[in-house]
Parts: structure tokens; sequence; C-alpha cells
């Protein structure tokens, strides 16, 4: 049985030319994308949308875990590829990779430089995905990102430079264990706004958000998870009123320990029912928690 790569475009600067007034907008289509690359491999493309990655939706999410999972049930299949922009792409990663139940990879990638560029960088960051996806030896690790020569796990990653062709890192010096995947199920209509601590803060903002009933909150904290006291008095409020909430840290590198007490200590907040995030950011903590809401399964199985 002759097997191939399934290519899936979603637009960003991989995609990219410039308009008439300089600006970078998706304009190429995954198949003038995949001809770019110079790629040996059998590959097949689909179109899915052409979005900065800055734009994509829950609903945007929800269509592309279910074009994942409907063509991992080909077995021709022998992996997937997304080219994607870079905005949100860890983000994306990580949803994918909560619900992926196939030992089959599944590859984001995409460029820091767009498509017209002199020197693009997005052809032989596909071609490498390409060829990651279709490597037997990838398979069982999950969602993965391939970036200027390295491939990353979906967890714990985070875009570190707006320009570097290296565009991304990971929160943590080693991999994490994955999780076992929770079922898949519809993030779209869910709400967990990413609220952002500051040194000082009064807890106006989590009562206001809190007022307004989302499913849950993202806190992304100071250091090793703490806020202001009146911002701490104001999630335990927010907790009261039966809303989990997760403390991630602003802090690119290392994860929340909830070591610190007084009224906005982590060890506090953990008190208090709050929920770390780990090593995951503030972005990847927000899709742990929704997937979790969604599946109906505690977020602690998930963060």
């Amino acid at each position: 049985m002759d097997q191939f790569v399934l290519v899936i475009a979603t637009g960003g600067t991989i995609a990219a030319t410039a308009d008439a007034t300089g600006a970078r907008v998706p304009t190429l289509t995954g198949e003038e994308l995949v001809r770019a690359c110079g790629t040996d491999h059998d590959v097949r493309v689909y179109d899915a949308t052409s979005l900065d990655s800055s734009a994509i939706t829950l609903a945007d999410l929800d269509m592309l875990s279910g074009l994942v999972h409907k063509a991992l049930a080909d077995d021709r299949i022998s992996g997937v590829v997304l080219t994607h922009g870079t905005d949100s792409m860890a983000e994306t990663a990580l949803a994918l990779d909560l619900v992926h139940t196939d030992p089959r990879p599944v590859v984001l990638t995409g460029a820091q430089r767009p498509a017209d560029d002199p020197h693009p960088d997005g052809p032989g960051n596909l071609r490498r995905a390409i060829e990651a996806a279709a490597d037997r030896l990838r398979r069982g690790n999950g969602v993965l990102v391939h970036f200027a020569g390295d491939t990353w796990p979906a967890r714990g990653l985070y875009k570190a430079s707006t320009e570097d062709l290296g565009a991304f890192a990971l929160t943590s010096e080693r991999p994490m264990p994955r999780p076992a995947p929770v079922p898949r199920a519809e993030l779209d209509g869910l709400r967990v706004p990413i609220l952002r601590a500051w040194p000082g803060a009064d807890g106006e903002l989590v009562d206001t958000v809190a007022a307004s009933r989302p499913d849950g909150i993202v806190v992304e904290a100071l250091g090793s998870g703490n806020v202001s006291p009146a911002m701490g008095e104001a999630i335990g409020r927010a907790i009261d009123a039966r809303i989990p909430v997760v403390i991630a840290t602003s802090v690119p590198r290392g994860g929340v320990s909830f070591d610190y007490g007084g009224a906005g200590g982590g060890s506090t907040l953990g008190d208090l029912g709050a929920l770390p995030a780990g090593f995951l950011s503030a972005g990847q903590a927000r899709i742990a928690l929704l997937a979790a809401l969604a599946a109906g399964v505690d977020p602690h199985l998930v963060l």
C-alpha cells in the first residue's frame, strides 16, 4: 500500500507575501508551498483556511482537530503536516496533542520570513517537517513542531523570538511527559480569558472578569506563581464563585511552584483552590483548561 504525507495548509507567514501597502498577508496555497519546498516524498494537500494565526478561533481549532482525526482514519497516510503561523503555533500544537491518540506524527511548521523574502525559511522548514511526518521513528511522540532544523514536542513549547529563525524553545530544560489524551470535544463556545498580573495590581480586573461568568480564568502571574495581595484576594473570590483559576507565569523558563506565602503568594493561591500550570505558558495553560472543561475531566489531568 503506497503511503503519503498529508499537508494541511492554514496560512501564516510561510504563505504570506506583501500586499500593495507592504503588509504581509497569506496568499499562497498548500500546493504552491509544497512545490516550493522541493520534497521527494509523496504528498497530498488540503487547504483548510488562510489566516494569520493570531486570528485563529476555538472554532478553527475544532475544525483542525476534526481534519487531523479524519485524516488519520486513512491507513495510507504516514503522517500529517500543518503549515501554520507562528503566533499561536504552540497553542494549536498543544490543542491537537491533548487529544492525539494515534502513533503517527502530526507536525506543525511555518516560517519567520514571508514567502517573497529573498531568503525565505519556509521551504526548508516544510521539507524537513514532511520528512519528520514520514519518519516511522517519530511515531508515538505525539504532536510535534519542526522549525529551523529542530523538532520540538508540543507540550511546554513557546515562541521565544519574533525575529530569530529558530523561533521556539521549551519552558523546561527537558521534555515533559505527555498526559493521557482526553476525549475530543468542541472547544468553541467556552470562554477562558488570560489576565496578566503586575506589581501592586488591584483586584478590579479579576472581579470584573469573574462577574461575566467565564468558564475559567488563567492568570499570568509573576515569578513562580505570585500576584499582589489585592489580586490574590480577588482570585479567591472567583474561586469561591466556582470559576476554575489556573496560575501560570510570565517568566519564559521554569514552572509554577506555589512556594510563597502572603495574600498573593502562590502557596496561598493553591490553598484557595487555584491550579498551578506547571511548565505550561499562559497560552498553553488556557488550551489545557479548555480541553479539560470541554471533555469534562479534572484539569489536573492535563496541566
